[in-house]
This record gives structure tokens, C-alpha cells and sequence, in this order.
């Protein structure tokens, strides 16, 4: 047969990925990608990343939150399981919370030539990986200056060790003076079922003349059993932020005095254990979800329950007592076992267990706000996993994606199998939604069952209502309401750091090349009655520079294990057409690419396809 006879067919598929069903079922739709969005249907390239600061920060951003302050100041500030950080300028800044600060003397010992400083501390319950640094601290080891912020390693019960930058030119014992401040203890990276004997290293040196017994762990300090990942809320108060760890303190931090910088600070009089807090909207009552009820017999601070809701007076976050003169208060929800997270919306705050999703509206004294049930069975599957969307709440279930509009609603993913099959449930807590306005979408960050860290994410466009996937190494996710972009955290080999993400015509990975590339469903002509012969591609793309890779794939049958590919074949923006010869019944196409810098949008390709029998 001659090419003569081939009718060119445009290759057009449905917007969006779908996986509900096999590839040859999803006929006429694309079914696979990464990096890749829509736009009016066609599919495109995400735009790349890049450092926004040099600085790297210890640990996995799990909350991120940005502002401008009273005098338009951009601003950042995250908290990972180790620390709090705040960004403004071209700068991180430590603000993480001291617990504890306690002036001891005769309490630090070095060996001449190594940089493991002992230090005593009776009864100190730190654990290996906490944090302290010093003031008022005396040189040691002849030539040892404490002044920088340390981490806690090979902990005994009434000494620990730390690692300095020089090596100490003398042998010293027992000697020096400081002020010790122990910052908030570090904690859980991932959830765990649990830890013993086996879990860490035994019969460590602590120091040179302190070796630990067979049977000892090297961590004294905080419990060794671990259920939850540390997860952070934060919130502004003003230009200020209210800051929380996961069933920890209230934490204020001051804007106005950070260039110094200072670290936040516990919130006097508050509750002790809270597992998140949110700000009501123009109420300003400061909002603990999970918390210590209030208790009138003994102090303000009762028993904790992870279903109570419970909120300050108006405009006061440090009183937390009910009287005739404060309008604060609490409530217990019921339909669940514990409230998972929170999110403002019209005007109201929406907040969900892990069973139902309820609304928190404010009606003024004497009850100050009223709560209303909007659903059960339909529960947030982590902290972070909500977004309110121009006024309707939308989130990521154990099952299911859900949007609230009056009632609740599933909404119909054509990724659902595919995301929720691959997800990393123990890591559940992880899953993190952010909002893109500019390209009006919603981003699910999530691991996957190969990764106990995020490196994955869904995407929902609500306005084309389309679904895609891809992968990343981001954790957290904020809007380009303040810094003209959205901005993430992401850890890589070389650490943890802040990013801008899809900056304006940015198409690397940090400079680097990234790649992208999206894969059709199943194609054939006269349901597969018939084979196909093809040998000539027509492509069109809109290419700014570089190239990008297409190939063919066919094969005889759904279940063939026997592929034919085709290509990949090399496509520019002045490539007019490409030939080739492919053979079989069915055929899916795929379109790649890893130059660096390119931008790729797919147009309207054509195919020159012929019968080639029934063979």
C-alpha cells in the first residue's frame, strides 16, 4: 500500500489523566504524565523552580505560611520537626521556641584535639538530636568558643555531647560556666508504630571516660514510642503568627522585633497540649482544635480531648477562661475521634475529623459560635489536606477527593484508583493541599507507597475540571499571593530548602534539566478489527527552544507483552514532519522531554494511518 493512501487523523485526546481503568479502556484519552497541566485542554510543560535563598534548614517542612507585614515586607515562616524557621530578605532565620534556660557552672569536658564536647547536666531529659546553645559561656579546651546552636548527641541521663567547629587545644574536666537554653524538644520525622531494643545503637561513648552499659539506648529523655509525625499550624495574628505543634504549647511570634532575629515565644496562660489552632475570621478569636478542656476546679488547663474545640477571648490569645466578661468557651464534637484540621471560609471556619465535616461560625455572646454538622463519612485524611477554593471547602479523604457546595460531594477523579492505590497510608499525615490562583488549580502533595516522605502530587483544576499527577519533592505549598509565584520546601541530597516554584518563564529544575512527558490511552481504527499501518507524524507543537521527543508505541493486543516503539523521534519547533513505519492493532503515542529550559504546549498533531488488513 502506498502512503497515498493514508488519511491523515488528528490526534486529539480527553482533557486531563485517566487511570480508572486500563490503558486500552481509556480509548481517546491521554493516560499517563508527569510535570504536565492543561490549559483550554491542550496539555503543557509545568514551569521549573528555583532556590529562593541559599540557606538550607534542618528537617521537612510540614506547615508553611506567607504574609506581608504593616510595612509590605514579604515574609515566610515554616516548621519542621526539628525547627521553626522564618524568611525575610535573603535570609533563614532559627525562631524556633526555647523550652527551657538554666545557668550551671563547672559543666563542660574536652580531650585536646577533638571536637566532642561532654557536657554535665543532671536530669537534663534531653534526647540525641534535641538542640541547645549557650550564652555567657566561657572558652574551653584552652581555645573552645560555645557559640553557635548544637545538636544533642550519645545522651546518658546527666550528660550529653556536642560537636564544635574547632578542635579543643587542651584536655579540660569539669570546668566552665554558661547559661544552658534548650530549645522545644526535637520530633517525629515519620510515623512509627513504635521503638526498643534493637531500634538504637547500644554501649555508646558518651565521652572519652563515659561508656554507656549493653542494655542502654543511647536516648534518655522524651518516650521512645512515636505514633504520629510532628505537624505544625500556623497562623497570622496581625502581622504577627501564631505558631503550634502538634499536641504542644501556643507559640507567638513577634514580627517587629525579627531582624534581631528573636525566637517565638509560649503563649502565657494558654493550654498546654493543642494539637492545631486557627484564627477565626474577623472575630479574632484564636481557635485550639484538640485541646486541654478548661477546668473550673483546678487551673484553666484540664483534660486533653482530641475532639474538644476551644477558643480565647476576642481579641486576647493568652485568655483562655470563660467568665461573663470574656467570650471564651468551648465545645466537643461528636462523629469521629479526633479533629484532624481546619480551614477559614465564608466568613466561618469548616473543620473536619476523621469522620465528618462540620462548620464554626461566629454568632456573638452569649454562646459566641455555633457549630453545625455538614457531613459524615467523609473525613480529611491529614492535618494539612483541605483548601478552601473561592469559598467552597474541597480536601483529600481516605478514599476519596470531597468538595463541600451546600451538601457533600464526592468529586469524580478520574485518578482516584490510581492515587489512592499508590499512597504511602502509614505517611497519611504528610499530605499536604496548596491552592495555584494563578493557574487556578489545587496541588495534594503526598507520598507514595516507594517513599515515606512526600514525592508525589495530584492536581484538580476546578475551573477545566480536569485531574493529573506527577512527582516532586516538595512538603509544603503556598500560594504566589505574596511573592508573585507559589513557593515550596522540598529536601534533596544536599538539604532542606525554601523554593520558588513556576517562576515566570523558569523551565529548569534549579537550573538543571527536568523532566516531563505525557502518554495516551489505547488507539485503533474499526474497533481493532483491522491493523493499522502508520508512517508519517505531522506534529504540532508550540516550542520556545530546545526539543522535545515523540514516539509510537503499538501492539496486537491489550494484554501483548510484545511492543513494537517507534522513536523516539527528535521534534523542534521547525520540524514540519516526521517518517516513520509502524505496524500493529492498537497504538498509543508519547510525548517527553528533558532539555533544559524547554517549553512545550501540545497543538493538534496528525497521524497518517492506513487499514493494513485484518490480520
Amino acid at each position: 500500500m502506498s502512503s497515498s493512501d493514508a488519511k491523515l487523523i488528528k490526534l486529539d485526546f480527553a482533557t486531563g489523566f485517566h487511570r480508572e481503568s486500563t490503558q486500552y479502556a481509556e480509548e481517546g484519552k491521554w493516560y499517563d504524565g508527569d510535570r504536565v497541566r492543561f490549559r483550554a485542554g491542550k496539555p503543557e510543560v509545568l514551569r521549573g523552580y528555583n532556590l529562593r535563598v541559599d540557606d538550607s534548614f534542618d528537617g521537612n517542612a510540614r506547615d508553611l505560611i506567607t504574609w506581608s507585614d504593616n510595612n509590605q515586607f514579604k515574609r515566610a515562616l515554616w516548621g519542621t520537626e526539628k525547627k521553626l524557621y522564618e524568611h525575610n530578605g535573603d535570609q533563614i532565620f532559627d525562631v524556633t521556641p526555647v523550652s527551657v534556660s538554666v545557668t550551671l557552672a563547672n559543666v563542660f569536658g574536652t580531650s585536646i584535639g577533638t571536637t566532642r564536647v561532654c557536657v554535665s547536666d543532671n536530669a537534663h531529659g534531653r534526647k540525641s538530636g534535641d538542640f541547645v546553645f549557650f550564652t555567657s559561656a566561657a572558652v574551653i579546651g584552652s581555645d573552645v568558643t560555645l557559640d553557635d546552636v548544637y545538636s544533642i548527641s550519645v545522651v546518658d541521663t546527666n550528660v550529653y555531647a556536642i560537636e564544635v567547629s574547632g578542635a579543643a587545644g587542651a584536655t579540660s574536666t569539669q570546668t566552665g560556666s554558661a547559661t544552658f537554653h534548650y530549645l522545644i524538644a526535637t520530633g517525629a520525622e515519620n510515623a512509627a508504630t513504635g521503638l526498643g531494643y534493637g531500634a538504637a545503637s547500644y554501649q555508646a561513648t558518651v565521652c572519652a571516660s563515659q561508656t554507656r552499659a549493653w542494655n542502654q539506648p543511647t536516648s534518655t529523655g522524651a518516650s521512645d514510642f512515636i505514633s504520629q509525625i510532628t505537624q505544625w499550624s500556623l497562623d497570622n495574628w496581625g502581622e504577627d503568627i501564631i505558631a503550634n505543634r502538634r499536641g504542644g504549647a501556643i507559640y507567638y511570634w513577634n514580627t517587629d522585633a525579627s531582624t534581631t532575629p528573636v525566637r517565638a515565644a509560649i503563649v502565657t496562660n494558654s493550654p498546654t497540649t493543642v494539637n492545631s489552632i486557627i484564627v477565626s475570621p474577623n472575630d479574632r478569636h484564636l481557635i485550639g482544635l484538640g485541646i486541654n478542656q478548661f477546668n473550673t476546679t483546678a487551673s484553666p488547663t484540664g483534660d486533653f480531648d482530641p475532639m474538644t474545640v476551644r477558643w480565647s477571648n476576642q481579641e486576647d490569645y493568652s485568655n483562655w477562661t470563660p467568665s461573663v466578661s470574656s467570650t471564651s468557651g468551648e465545645t466537643i464534637l461528636t462523629d469521629g475521634t479526633r479533629i484532624v484540621g481546619a480551614v477559614r471560609s465564608r466568613n466561618a471556619i469548616t473543620i473536619w475529623t476523621d469522620n465528618s465535616l462540620w462548620q464554626m461560625q461566629y454568632v456573638g455572646p452569649p454562646f459566641t459560635f455555633n457549630f453545625r454538622q455538614l457531613g459524615t463519612n467523609c473525613g480529611m485524611i491529614g492535618p494539612h489536606a483541605g483548601v478552601d477554593y473561592n469559598g467552597t471547602p474541597i480536601w483529600m479523604g481516605y478514599e476519596n477527593f470531597y468538595a463541600y457546595d451546600g451538601q457533600v460531594r464526592n468529586l469524580p477523579a478520574t485518578i482516584r484508583r490510581y492515587v489512592f492505590d499508590n499512597l504511602n497510608i502509614d505517611q497519611k499525615d504528610k499530605v499536604y493541599a496548596g491552592i495555584n490562583s494563578e493557574f487556578k488549580e489545587i496541588m495534594w502533595l503526598y507520598p507514595s507507597t516507594d517513599s515515606d516522605e512526600c514525592d508525589s502530587y495530584v492536581l484538580y483544576s476546578p475551573e477545566e475540571n480536569y485531574w493529573t499527577y506527577g512527582s516532586c519533592f516538595w512538603t509544603t505549598f503556598a500560594d504566589r499571593t505574596i511573592f508573585g509565584n507559589t513557593i515550596t520546601t522540598g529536601a534533596t541530597v544536599s538539604g532542606s530548602n525554601l523554593y520558588n516554584n513556576e517562576p515566570t518563564n523558569i523551565f529548569t529544575g534549579n537550573g538543571g534539566s527536568l523532566t516531563s512527558f505525557i502518554e495516551s490511552g489505547d488507539f485503533d481504527i474499526a474497533d481493532g478489527n483491522e491493523l493499522m499501518f502508520m508512517d508519517k507524524i505531522i506534529p504540532d507543537f508550540d516550542i520556545n527552544t530546545g526539543n522535545i521527543k515523540f514516539s509510537i508505541k503499538t501492539k496486537q493486543y491489550p494484554e501483548s507483552t510484545d511492543i513494537t516503539e517507534k522513536g523516539p523521534f527528535v521534534i523542534s519547533n521547525t520540524t514540519q514532519k516526521v517518517d516513520m513505519r509502524a505496524r500493529g492493532r492498537q497504538g498509543r503515542i508519547r510525548v517527553s522531554c528533558d532539555s533544559t529550559g524547554t517549553k512545550w504546549r501540545w497543538g493538534s498533531l496528525r497521524l497518517a494511518v492506513q487499514p493494513d488488513g485484518g490480520r
